[in-house]
């Protein structure tokens, strides 16, 4: 087999944080190489560097067909470097032959071409043992029939290189079978193909080579007939122990929200209680149900089935409404643009979620001003005053904002979905501490994080979620990066 891409010292730096380090890595023909690690490992920053979507730091050397290029997402897709991304790029309202000549219609004196365009298309569905119509409509299809469309798409414009991230995340297992067949022909006509999944049983059917990426630095390569799945996990988890943060600990009490066989939002029979004083972790890879969990519970998706108890009592959040007058907050992953109010002052922004507890909705603006003072103080936040525009603060005083609009509501029990992302090191302990002391007030926490050291270091216990089913729970010395993974990939611990 012959080389077709090679990736020499790739490092990327964003600001405060080392997402790759001298990242080596080759692709030949015909070879399936499986890209392994946790979330946050820096797959996906390698992908948006092999796609073009990113530039890599200094002295970092990307070489196609032996020649040193500079990609481009345009000079990627002239090389012929395709990648299809976990969620679905297509006009849903079109039909398949429309999304695969979507922006290279095909013209002759420039008219439309529709007949060459309908026959190509045929051929490459053919090409790929599917008995789609190019006439079908993207919106009638199944998410497995729509990634069969992308991958098309690249196939018509002469792919050299596929790249596909995570692309069975919501697939039935026909699907899966299906998508492994077509890589397996990819592969037997000399495509190159680079394959993100942390389905581990996909890797050992269908890849050549495994890389393990791990905190941004690639840990190991393997012939895969040289790999068993617990070296794999063995790599994807080790970790040096000072990256742990040490939590006290608060006496746990009684079951302040009690779930039983919930279902919705692509959740499936769900059940656990949450104690005053406990943080219960929610852990699994991207893709398995965590925050859309959290969404069903919180009011922001519907429930199909089963039973949500606060307190012992029966409760029905048919929004958010219902659930912030039942004493429950939610701290978003994305505080930008589903925590804040980015435009508008620190002050506002903290009285915002208590203005369904608020008579008339009505808040004078002494009050609200004496609200972001008190939050500011109690929180420090660093800001000149409380009518600074919170697009003017740091992430890590952005997470303290939101934290204080959620205290203001006088909640009892809090939703933390990924409570450090993007923050510091700094402000994450401060964040680490404002949760201890919601415990010691007699609080309970949920916390769904990606971050393993956070998941080990600050849960009392773990239920690990894969494809929106609950398929382990953790307590005590149970918890390590080992046994989780292994839930979050499909084994038994």
């Amino acid at each position: 087999m012959s080389e077709i891409l090679r990736l020499e010292n790739i490092s990327k730096t964003f600001p405060g944080v080392k997402a790759l380090q001298d990242i080596s890595f080759s692709l030949n023909r015909g070879e399936v190489h499986c890209l392994c690690g946790e979330n946050g490992a820096g797959k996906s920053t390698l992908i948006k560097i092999l796609s073009g979507a990113y530039q890599p730091d200094e002295g970092g050397k990307i070489f196609f067909d032996g020649k040193e290029v500079v990609l481009t997402p345009h000079t990627a897709i002239k090389m012929g470097i395709q990648t299809i991304y976990q969620e679905h790029i297509t006009f849903n309202t079109r039909s398949i032959v429309e999304n695969i000549f979507a922006g290279a219609e095909i013209t002759k004196r420039g008219i439309l071409q529709k007949k060459e365009m309908w026959k190509q298309t045929e051929a490459i569905l053919k090409y790929l043992k599917s008995d789609l119509s190019p006439d079908a409509r993207v919106s009638d299809i199944t998410s497995g029939e729509k990634k069969i469309v992308e991958i098309a798409k690249g196939l018509v414009f002469k792919s050299n290189v596929i790249i596909l991230d995570e692309p069975t995340a919501s697939f039935s297992s026909q699907e899966i079978d299906t998508l492994l067949e077509i890589i397996r022909t990819l592969k037997n006509d000399g495509i190159g193909v680079i394959y993100i999944s942390h389905h581990l049983e996909e890797v050992f059917k269908i890849g050549d080579v495994v890389s393990v990426l791990r905190d941004g630095r690639k840990i190991s390569m393997y012939p895969i007939a040289n790999l068993t799945k617990n070296m794999l996990i063995k790599d994807m988890v080790g970790r040096d122990p000072s990256t742990f943060y040490v939590r006290e600990k608060v006496p746990v009490g009684d079951v302040v929200l009690s779930v039983r066989n919930l279902t919705g939002n692509g959740v499936r029979n769900v059940s656990f209680d949450l104690h005053q004083g406990e943080i219960l972790g929610i852990a699994g890879m991207a893709g398995s149900g965590r925050s859309e969990l959290m969404n069903v519970l919180f009011g922001s998706a519907k429930l199909d089935y089963g039973e949500i108890r606060i307190r012992g009592s029966v409760v029905k959040h048919s929004s958010p409404k219902d659930a912030i007058q039942n004493k429950m907050c939610f701290i978003t992953e994305d505080r930008q643009n589903t925590g804040l109010f980015l435009p508008q002052s620190v002050a506002e922004n903290v009285i915002v979620a208590n203005l369904i507890n608020t008579k008339g909705f009505v808040v004078k603006p002494s009050q609200t001003h004496a609200s972001g003072q008190k939050f500011i103080e109690l929180l420090n936040i660093k800001t000149r005053d409380a009518q600074t525009r919170v697009v003017n603060l740091s992430g890590g005083n952005q997470q303290k904002v939101v934290l204080g609009k959620w205290f203001n509501t006088g909640g009892e029990i809090f939703i933390f979905d990924e409570p450090s992302h993007g923050i510091d090191v700094g402000s994450k302990q401060e964040i680490y501490q404002v949760m201890v002391d919601l415990l010691k007030k007699g609080m309970a926490i949920l916390m769904v994080s990606s971050d393993m050291p956070e998941v080990i270091s600050m849960s009392d216990r773990v239920i690990v979620l894969k494809s929106g089913e609950q398929v382990g729970q953790l307590v005590g010395n149970e918890i390590t990066e080992e046994n989780i993974l292994t839930y979050s990939i499909g084994d038994t611990v």
